[in-house]
C-alpha cells in the first residue's frame, strides 16, 4: 500500500512542488486572461485602423473628386470662349479614349487620357478674345501669342499631385507639338512627344475641322479625313492616326448620342 505523504512534514519537497504546480497554474491563467485581453484590444485597434483607413480613403476620393470638378468648371469656362455649347471638350474625351482603345492602352492610362483630354486647351482661358475670336488670318504676333495657351494651360495644371492632373499638363503642353518638329510650343518630334498628346492632336484636328469656328465653316466628315490622311507621318504619329482612321467613321456615328449623355450625366452629377 503506497502512503501519502503530501501532508508529511518529512517530505517538505514535495510540498514545494505542490505549490509551484499552484503558482504556474495560476500564472498561466492569468497569462491567458491577459492574452485575451490583448487579443481583444488588438481586435478593437484593427477595427478601428481599418474605419480610419476607409475614413482616409473616402476623404482622399472626395478631395480629388472636388479638385477634378474644379478643374473641369475651368476646363469649361475656357471652352465656351470658342465653342458656345462646350461639347469640343466632350467630343475630344470620346475621340481620345477610342483612339488609346484602338492601339490597346492599358485600363489605368485610358482611365487617365478620359480626365485629363478635355483639358487640353485649359490655357485658353489666358488667350485675349480680340486673338481668340478672330474671323480672319492672325498675323504673325497674334498667332504667337495665341500659341502660349499651351504654356499656360501645362503651367496651370503642372506640379499636381493627382497622376491623371499631371498627364493633362502633359497633354496641354504638347498637343500641338507635330510629329515632324514643325509644332509649337517646343517643336518636339516623334517619341519625344507623349504619347497622350499625340493621341490628343489627332482628336483635337478631327474636331476643329469638324467643327464651325470663326475662321471657318465645319467640313463635312469625308473632307476631313482626307485632311488627316495628308498629315499622316508629317503632323500625326502614323500610329495613331491610322488607328483612329479605323474606327473613325464609327466615332462620327456616335459622337452626338455620346456628347448628349455625357452633357445630361455632368448637368445632373
Amino acid at each position: 500500500m503506497t502512503q501519502d505523504t503530501s501532508h508529511d512534514p518529512r517530505h517538505p519537497e514535495r510540498k514545494s512542488l505542490e505549490g509551484a504546480a499552484e503558482d504556474a497554474c495560476s500564472a498561466m491563467e492569468e497569462t491567458r486572461e491577459q492574452l485575451r485581453l490583448a487579443h481583444g484590444q488588438l481586435r478593437a485597434f484593427a477595427d478601428d485602423l481599418g474605419r480610419t483607413v476607409l475614413d482616409l480613403r473616402a476623404s482622399r476620393a472626395e478631395l480629388e473628386r472636388s479638385y477634378l470638378d474644379t478643374l473641369n468648371r475651368l476646363t469649361l469656362a475656357a471652352a465656351y470662349k470658342d465653342d458656345d455649347t462646350g461639347d469640343h471638350i466632350l467630343r475630344m474625351a470620346f475621340y481620345s479614349e477610342g483612339i488609346a482603345a484602338a492601339l490597346g492602352m492599358p485600363a489605368d492610362r485610358l482611365r487617365d487620357l478620359r480626365v485629363a483630354a478635355p483639358m487640353h486647351d485649359v490655357g485658353k482661358i489666358g488667350t485675349p478674345d480680340v486673338i481668340l475670336l478672330k474671323p480672319g488670318r492672325l498675323t504673325p504676333e497674334e498667332f504667337a501669342v495665341m500659341q502660349q495657351h499651351a504654356v499656360i494651360g501645362e503651367n496651370i495644371l503642372s506640379a499636381s499631385s493627382s497622376r491623371m492632373v499631371r498627364v493633362a499638363a502633359s497633354i496641354a503642353g504638347t498637343h500641338h507639338e507635330r510629329w515632324d518638329g514643325g509644332g509649337y510650343p517646343r517643336g518636339l518630334s516623334g517619341d519625344a512627344i507623349p504619347l497622350e498628346g499625340r493621341i490628343v492632336a489627332v482628336a483635337d484636328v478631327f474636331d476643329a475641322l469638324t467643327s464651325k469656328r470663326p475662321y471657318k465653316p465645319a467640313f463635312e466628315f469625308d473632307k476631313a479625313i482626307g485632311i488627316m490622311r495628308e498629315g499622316r507621318g508629317t503632323h500625326f504619329d502614323p500610329r495613331p492616326l491610322d488607328a483612329f482612321l479605323g474606327i473613325a467613321a464609327d466615332l462620327w456615328a456616335a459622337r452626338d448620342g455620346v456628347c448628349s449623355t455625357l452633357r445630361t450625366g455632368e448637368q445632373t452629377g
